[in-house]
């Protein structure tokens, strides 16, 4: 059942309610009342520039363990090299921005879209929305940004301008930070060979009310 949201009330229908597909409702806003309340109810925001607001609860989450992430030895090798800096939250704006302007395959453009930057920034400026820089020597090489729910960390994107960055983001995140959880959202091979696992949508939103 699709529900259409009003913008002068800051409320979700329960999740329970999504369409096989995850979507919940269209319409809304972007604002950070109505962001926050969506991530602590397990429904973010994902549509395109043509698009309405469209809001997810998809039925199986990709969720990671940070205790059970998935260290190559390259990785290993590359942390013990201290080949990257590693930041937490030092360039929120260029992280995002990044993650918009990357190049992915088999898309055309981004949903990352000017109002969704502007929305999580703002986010970023409540201290809800958080990011992980990875630097090689002055230069941004990668990095993720995502929201922060208690100690769940709702990841949005990461990006990549440099070989193994966003996994050296994805690592530090899950060693250097202290979540219980890491939500992925959608899965695909990169984050499944690195210890994500597929989580019931009833079983996630137990772990947001722990």
């Amino acid at each position: 059942m699709l529900f259409r949201l009003r913008n002068d009330v800051i409320a979700f229908p329960n999740p329970a309610l999504a369409e096989d597909d995850g979507l919940l409702a269209i319409g809304g806003d972007l604002s950070a009342e109505r962001l926050t309340l969506a991530y602590a109810s397990g429904i973010f925001p994902w549509y395109s520039d043509d698009d309405p607001i469209l809001w997810y609860s998809p039925p199986m989450r990709c969720v990671l363990f940070p205790d059970k992430i998935n260290i190559s030895k390259s990785m290993q090798r590359l942390f013990r090299k201290e080949v990257f800096n590693i930041t937490v939250n030092k360039a929120f704006s260029s992280v995002i921005r990044s993650c918009a302007a990357i190049q992915r395959p088999g898309q055309d453009g981004t949903w990352i879209n000017d109002d969704m930057q502007e929305a999580y920034i703002e986010l970023n400026r409540k201290g809800i929305a958080k990011s992980i820089e990875i630097w090689k020597g002055d230069e941004l090489a990668g990095g993720l940004y995502g929201v922060e729910i208690n100690d769940i960390f709702c990841g949005e994107s990461m990006f990549s301008a440099y070989p193994n960055a966003s996994k050296a983001a994805l690592i530090a995140l899950c060693t250097q930070m202290n979540y219980r959880l890491i939500d992925c959202q959608i899965p695909n091979p990169h984050l499944m060979s690195m210890g994500a696992e597929m989580m019931d949508r009833a079983v996630y939103l137990q772990y947001l009310t722990l």
